[in-house]
């Protein structure tokens, strides 16, 4: 690794705009946004991809390594890209640094503490709910109603067993009630932090925030309980972007984690602006496939920060392919260019959809030792037929050299993007049962949306708050369009069921949440944590 006050002057980062977290990580202090927020942006290009496999796609091995390929080819190119969370790294998926030889580093720091913004999002929500809790105890001045309180706690751990508690037991405890637990990456903070512009709209932000009801019916909010400066202290540090480095020195700002199934699923905005302004390219990505990641990005991130990305990668793989094609896992390496061509429907279908947007698309294939030639062939016809640019991408085992194709391809629809034609896909003055049935029937493919009784409350009372401005976060499984997680492919003529809606007013936006899904994941059988070891000389094993 390079000291990262190499990378930084690299990038054109004085170093007294650097706050240094040791040798390889550093803070990007307000002061550098003061000394460049008037220089041009550069072009943005999102990162997304087909609906994720047991396989795995690669899609931020593919945003650090396409990233790493334009610095290659001369174009001065930084990445951004979101903070890993602790539940998938020691949960299921393990560390989200990328791989191979495109990977950011230190990855071990980075997937682990980091520099503790994830803590201190978790530290900040839980003041609130602990606040919230003593109120009441201390005689309930605003006359919350105890069964109507909204917000729960967070930990950045996945654990089942907290999704549903019940506060106050014994004596002298407070009240009793039933709450909860989401994942950090799940907090309306995390996405306060998000999409916040700075410190001061952060702590606007969090005034505005819903945390229950009073006696009334009457909304009560995180202004109304004090606690809004405490938690601003708590976050002064990371509402400031990250710097690191990729292994070949590209500098990566990361910063924000919101998980996309069940979030908004993007990096921040703070540090998408200080990437724009720092590099003639910014390479960003959003999670899961771009019926959740991509879609958010367009509709809510781009919309409320009046961002416009220039052009959209989509990741697919062959092994992605053939899973939607209906092999399963253990048969995936071998070659059935049948179920290929049955499950590229799925990757079709996620090209109609961001054209939807106005945003030019170009096919990143992620290639994987044993695929074969044929193979590739047929995901590259496919994509002419669909008059979209592809290219083979070999990131993971060559880093920028590997990515070259997929560069230049990229270069030339940049070249001729226009982000005038860039568009969200609903409008904010539509109702918001409006908003989802749009979403539903025109990137999932749905027929109908069947709200149930809880979600129809929640519904009246974003009617008789006059909330229908609030965009919508769809909550829902990320493998598949639909909110069924084994209808694979392209389906469509289902139905999709709303069973609440909860409104993050501090965000900006209602988060729907269709079918199953949780906002507190639990372990798998074998977690990943039990492949982590350490050495004799401090030096971390396994998270991969």
């Amino acid at each position: 690794m390079k000291l990262i006050t190499e990378v930084a002057a690299q990038a054109g980062i004085d170093e007294e705009h650097l706050e240094l977290y040791g040798k390889y990580k550093s803070k990007l202090s307000p002061s550098l946004w003061e000394d460049m927020k008037n220089k041009p942006d550069g072009k943005l290009v999102l990162v997304t991809a087909v609906n994720p496999t047991p396989a795995g796609e690669g899609k931020t091995l593919t945003t650090i390594g396409l990233a790493q390929a334009l610095n290659a080819a001369g174009v001065k190119t930084v990445a951004a890209l979101r903070e890993p969370s602790l539940g998938p790294c020691l949960g299921m998926k393990g560390g989200a640094t990328g791989g191979g030889k495109s990977q950011i580093v230190p990855a071990d720091e980075i997937n682990l503490h980091f520099t503790g913004d994830i803590h201190a999002v978790t530290s900040a929500h839980n003041l609130l709910s602990a606040m919230i809790d003593n109120h009441i105890f201390q005689g309930n001045e605003l006359g919350l109603d105890p069964q109507r309180i909204v917000w729960k706690r967070v930990m950045d751990m996945n654990d089942r067993s907290l999704r549903n508690i019940v506060t106050g037991l014994g004596d002298g405890n407070g009240a009793v009630r039933e709450s909860g637990f989401q994942i950090t990456t799940a907090s309306e903070i995390m996405a306060v932090l998000c999409l916040c512009d700075n410190l001061s709209d952060l702590k606007k932000r969090i005034n505005r925030i819903l945390i229950g009801y009073d006696q009334e019916g009457q909304p009560v909010t995180a202004e109304q309980i004090g606690a809004v400066e405490a938690m601003a202290a708590l976050l002064k540090e990371a509402v400031k972007p990250n710097l690191v480095q990729t292994l070949e020195g590209t500098p990566v700002i990361v910063h924000g984690g919101p998980f996309a199934n069940i979030a908004h699923g993007c990096s921040s905005v703070i540090g998408t602006r200080y990437a724009l302004k720092l590099g003639d390219v910014v390479v960003t990505e959003a999670g899961f496939g771009a019926d959740l990641g991509a879609e958010k990005f367009m509709d809510i991130k781009c919309r409320q920060a009046g961002l416009a990305p220039s052009a959209a990668v989509l990741v697919v793989t062959v092994k992605s392919l053939k899973y939607n094609g209906g092999v399963p896992k253990n048969e995936l390496q071998i070659e059935n260019r049948s179920a290929l061509n049955s499950g590229l429907s799925n990757l079709e279908r996620h090209v109609e959809n961001l054209g939807k947007f106005g945003v030019p698309v170009l096919v990143a294939i992620n290639h994987f030792e044993g695929d074969s030639p044929e193979e590739i062939n047929d995901v590259v016809e496919a994509c002419r037929r669909l008059n979209v640019p592809a290219a083979i991408s070999k990131v993971w085992a060559e880093g920028s050299a590997g990515g070259q194709e997929l560069a230049s391809e990229l270069k030339k629809l940049l070249d001729h993007s226009d982000t005038e034609r860039f568009a969200p896909l609903y409008e904010n003055e539509l109702d918001i049962s409006s908003k989802i049935t749009k979403i539903v029937r025109e990137v999932y493919r749905g027929a109908e949306v069947n709200f149930s009784p809880a979600a129809k409350r929640s519904l009246a009372v974003i009617e008789r708050l006059g909330l229908n401005n609030l965009q919508v976060c769809m909550a829902k499984t990320p493998y598949s369009f639909s909110d069924q997680p084994r209808l694979l492919g392209a389906p469509k003529g289902f139905t999709v069921g709303i069973r609440d809606i909860t409104l993050s007013l501090g965000a900006g936006f209602a988060v729907v949440i269709t079918g199953n899904i949780v906002t507190m994941p639990g372990l798998p059988a074998k977690p990943a944590a039990e492949a982590l070891w350490m050495d004799e000389d401090g030096v971390i094993h396994g998270l991969v």
